[in-house]
């Protein structure tokens, strides 16, 4: 039993939605996107988990082909968010205007959420190209989605991934280029371009792209060294590949090649935790945080134990101080 997977699957679910408020109302749709896909992969995580904590059973078929979809899309909407970002960041670093309209910042906002979201809809759909039965279930960790391991598995599973990140790896190279040419009066620039962030907001959506893009590279490319472990199969036919598409692998860990548990916690926790706490680990705590769990707290404070709100109750006190 690992009791520790449920705890730590729905804590980072709690933790990634903390930052949502501030994105939420900056419009930044890849960072909005970001939040709520680490929030539904761990959400799901943390119930699988549950379900199926030291048992192989079958009972939730219709939950496991919905979710193995959703788990899948996010390996592709992760990268795919950043990739946006990153766009956003090298646009507002150059001499262009990131956002001289709200016409612009709209039309923005709508190519963003269509990458966001439409795209890994179709990723999802392409799956089933490779998807050579119906899905797995691994003891402990619960249903996942089935990929007969070939060439056009590795073109529609694994490089669009890579893809996403790379492209990513090049706009942050050139954002950074821009901001090296003009670092004397980037925050000048920053204010012109009508981007809405500070110099210490825009380094900070910076690092957190770089830092993710490698971690998605590095995830990425244990998954598919640890998928292609016996090869790659040929993709004969389609009926072949599908054949027997209703089965269920089911995978209890005695049967488990110990090397391959401990693969499956390793690539389950890069996955999905380690990659939430990277992504608070950049907005819960700043200075933009504290002013949201501030509000938070104010309000609980006001409408619900009806005191008054913290910033009130000190210019009360130093009122009475005075007098």
């Amino acid at each position: 039993m690992h009791p520790e997977l449920p705890v730590a699957s729905f804590v980072c679910a709690i933790l990634v939605l903390l930052p949502l408020p501030w994105h939420w109302r900056a419009g930044t749709v890849p960072t909005i996107s970001i939040s709520l896909w680490l929030f539904l992969c761990n959400f799901i995580n943390g119930v699988n988990t549950i379900i199926w904590s030291g048992n192989v059973r079958v009972v939730a078929p219709v939950w496991c082909d919905i979710v193995t979809k959703i788990l899948l899309g996010a390996n592709v909407a992760l990268p795919a968010s950043i990739f946006c970002l990153c766009i956003h960041l090298e646009r507002i670093s150059s001499v262009r205007q990131a956002e001289t309209s709200l016409r612009q910042k709209r039309t923005r906002q709508i190519i963003d959420s269509i990458v966001c979201l439409p795209v890994p809809l179709v990723y999802m759909a392409l799956h089933y190209i490779v998807q050579g039965h119906r899905f797995d279930i691994v003891e402990d960790f619960g249903c996942r989605a089935a990929v007969y391991v070939s060439v056009p598995a590795v073109i529609i599973v694994w490089v669009p991934q890579l893809f996403f990140s790379v492209g990513s790896l090049i706009l942050s190279a050139l954002a950074f280029r821009n901001f090296w040419a003009r670092r004397i009066t980037f925050a000048r620039h920053l204010q012109q371009s009508n981007s809405g962030l500070t110099a210490s907001r825009y380094f900070k959506l910076m690092a957190m792209s770089v830092v993710q893009m490698f971690w998605v590279v590095t995830i990425t490319s244990v998954s598919m060294a640890f998928s292609m472990k016996f090869g790659v199969k040929p993709y004969t036919s389609w009926d072949d590949v599908h054949y027997g598409f209703s089965k269920i692998g089911l995978f209890p860990t005695w049967v488990i090649p110990k090397y391959h548990v401990i693969m499956s916690h390793l690539l389950w926790w890069m996955c999905t935790p380690v990659s939430s706490i990277l992504f608070v680990a950049f907005f819960a705590f700043g200075e933009d945080a504290v002013k949201e769990y501030r509000a938070v707290y104010n309000g609980i404070r006001k409408h619900i134990f009806r005191r008054p709100d913290s910033g009130t109750l000190l210019t009360y006190k130093s009122e009475t101080k005075s007098k």
